[in-house]
């Protein structure tokens, strides 16, 4: 059997009683390590979990899934991931590869970030696409994310914008020259999140376009969340690109039509209150 195990958002206790107990009796248990990550690292898990843990990378699960597979077909393998197992489509992949290779598969859930969001208030059936922002560099600046808030934000729906984390990396000099060097980690903070954003808005208006998302439109900033230090703080976009909210993971949300209880929310993580007192993007039940 492939167990499929979220890990859920926090740390060690946060997996299920039923997940606990299937990586138990696994022979072999694999630590998904680049989708995400939690607030401890291996030996926390190791420790708790009473098991040794295969850390798999990338490489070893997009390419190498079949060695991942090996021999469970007649023992327990289990795959372990932060948050929910399905919150990548990578994981969808393995468990095809399973099902074409006869072995039979069991997934059990956990939270992720897809519904802990809630924690800041907003609601989440008013949630539309969510997207991932990735990382620019000097000659690669995508827009296509800004696109799909806009059109959230147009249908009355907020964002949850998943920022971009960079494990075990290769530089495009090493990679072109075969190297296995790796660049050092990289998480995205909601700061440079809305640095991109506020740098997309300012090229659209040269552009002649108006934005549907300015400077002042009301986001939420998260950080670590489901941890003992979950941070959560909203205001202006303006605000997100300096607002400190410490080590990673982080999570960016930009709203759109808010019902008065989800705005009353807000408030409570507001960095100024004063940045709702001219907000119009209200709704009635």
């Amino acid at each position: 059997m492939l167990y499929l195990v979220g890990l859920g958002l926090g740390d060690a206790k946060d997996i299920t009683v039923k997940g606990l107990e299937a990586v138990r009796r696994c022979r072999r248990v694999y630590l998904e390590a680049y989708t995400s990550v939690l607030t401890v690292g291996k030996e926390a898990l190791e420790e708790f979990y009473g098991k040794e843990l295969i850390l798999a990378d990338r490489e070893m699960v997009e390419q190498e899934a079949d060695s991942l597979l090996k021999e469970a077909d007649v023992c327990d393998v289990a795959f372990l991931v932060v948050g929910d197992p399905f919150g990548a489509t990578t994981h969808n992949d393995l468990v095809l590869r399973a099902v074409k290779l006869g072995i039979p598969y069991k997934v059990i859930h956990n939270a992720s970030i897809m519904n802990a969001v809630g924690c800041c208030g907003l609601q989440l059936y008013n949630f539309g696409e969510t997207v991932s922002i990735v990382f620019w560099t000097d000659t690669w600046k995508p827009e296509s994310f800004f696109d799909k808030i806009e059109k959230n934000r147009q249908n009355g729906m907020h964002t949850l914008c998943l920022l971009d984390i960079k494990v075990k990396e290769q530089s495009l000099e090493n990679l072109m020259k075969g190297r296995k060097i790796y660049e050092p980690p990289r998480y995205m903070s909601v700061n440079q999140a809305a640095e991109q954003l506020l740098a997309i808005i300012q090229n659209r208006r040269l552009q002649g376009e108006k934005p549907e998302i300015t400077e002042n439109t009301i986001c939420v900033g998260l950080a670590r969340v489901g941890a003992l230090d979950e941070k959560i703080a909203s205001g202006t976009l303006q605000q997100m690109s300096t607002v400190e909210l410490g080590a990673p993971l982080h999570s960016l949300i930009v709203t759109g039509t808010m019902h008065p209880l989800e705005l009353e929310m807000l408030k409570l993580f507001s960095v100024d209150s004063s940045s709702f007192e001219n907000n119009t993007c209200q709704r009635t039940m």
